[in-house]
């Protein structure tokens, strides 16, 4: 059996976390499987080695104008595509997608309009397409809620991650039995604690998410970075070191340089092992983050964490750990902030929330584990 995964990947570290998520459990269910994804990405992220490091096996795949020309590689001998491990669209018998958040007014209709093409063709030949826990929509232009429920209908499990996900879907495609929600995976890959991290000098992470000022209206923007830097002041008030932690590329490090710099010079932080990157997380005391997995790297682990977003997938998440009210926008007064702060570091309150996460946490755990069963029962079986 050969498996196609798509959308995760090296792009961001939660992208990277989700692709290794994903390749452990079905590694561990198939170990005969044969795991392939495009090696392209446009800022050359998703290169041919990164690839084969992971042992995964690089399909053939080059789209331009809507068409795939990838499928001329089927001219080439199978026994000189089999000594260079290029593999064909045709050759694959399951298509996970681990976009996380792909399809949405918020992206446009060129994604969506890709998949929504290659599900109808993985349809007629019988692949088995599955979409994994992500966010979705809204779906508000024709061209895109067309496409989307192309996909919906030639999909054999498709998870939206949260309630609000899980309307945008039924409200473009209508209620299917294999419509299913369910959390975001990630939570049962378990973070590494790197040797250099010292819990005891770097006591609270700070994650910022250059997304925060090109994904918001301009007012928004302007005042994200002087939301995370009174943040971090109030931690440095109240006793915590707090560090600026990159989760991302050169926009999220440049972002973090410039609120360490406006806090006085601040530690920065920097780790290319996303499994690291959980576990530096799980090791702090409190977080404040605006990436998505980052927050699911805090609150599964039972870490105190506050959140700003730019969709809705961070209020639903917050809502699944039980605490909507650690999701702030930007322009919460001064106060607001340090009272929600205070919860991160006041040791009781802080107790007491590190106990209502891990509880929720456990649940979660739960539901991912049958999620992953559902999954196996598709690719075995089909659509339900």
């Amino acid at each position: 059996m050969t498996i196609e995964i798509r959308g995760a990947g090296f792009v961001n570290k939660g992208a990277e976390l989700m692709l290794l998520a994903t390749l452990a459990e079905l590694r561990r269910a198939y170990p005969d499987a044969a795991f392939s994804m495009v090696p392209s990405a446009p800022d050359g992220s998703q290169a041919f080695d990164r690839l084969t490091a992971l042992g995964m096996y690089p399909k053939s795949s080059l789209i331009r104008f809507g068409i795939e020309f990838g499928r001329a590689a089927a001219f080439v001998p199978r026994r000189l595509r089999r000594r260079y491990g290029l593999v064909l669209d045709r050759e694959i018998d399951v298509v996970i997608d681990a976009s996380g958040f792909a399809h949405g007014d918020q992206w446009g209709e060129a994604s969506t309009a890709a998949l929504a093409r290659a599900a109808r063709r993985w349809r007629r030949r019988g692949t088995r397409l599955i979409l994994l826990p992500q966010a979705f929509g809204p779906f508000t232009g024709r061209k895109l809620r067309r496409a989307m429920r192309q996909i919906v209908n030639d999909a054999d499990l498709v998870m939206p991650r949260d309630a609000v996900s899980y309307g945008h879907l039924i409200d473009v495609a209508g209620e299917r039995d294999y419509i299913r929600r369910f959390p975001d995976f990630t939570n049962l890959i378990a973070g590494v604690l790197p040797d250099w991290f010292d819990p005891y000098e770097y006591a609270a992470a700070i994650v910022p998410n250059v997304r925060m000022l090109d994904k918001t209206g301009d007012s928004q923007g302007l005042r994200y970075v002087s939301f995370l830097r009174r943040c971090t002041q109030r931690l440095m008030e109240s006793g915590i070191q707090p560090f600026l932690l990159v989760h991302e590329g050169a926009g999220d490090r440049q972002l973090a340089q410039r609120i360490a710099e406006s806090c006085g010079g601040i530690p920065v932080l920097s780790e290319v092992d996303p499994l690291k990157i959980k576990g530096i997380i799980g090791a702090c005391r409190a977080v404040v983050a605006s990436r998505f997995h980052a927050l699911v790297s805090a609150l599964s682990q039972g870490v105190p964490a506050l959140a700003s977003g730019w969709s809705h997938k961070y209020g639903q998440l917050f809502e699944d750990y039980g605490f909507p009210e650690g999701v702030l926008p930007v322009e919460a007064d001064d106060g607001h902030i340090d009272s929600m702060v205070n919860r991160l570091t006041d040791a009781e309150a802080a107790r007491h929330l590190a106990i209502q996460l891990r509880d929720k946490a456990a649940g979660l755990e739960q539901r991912s584990e049958q999620m992953w069963r559902e999954v196996h029962s598709v690719i075995r079986d089909g659509r339900a």
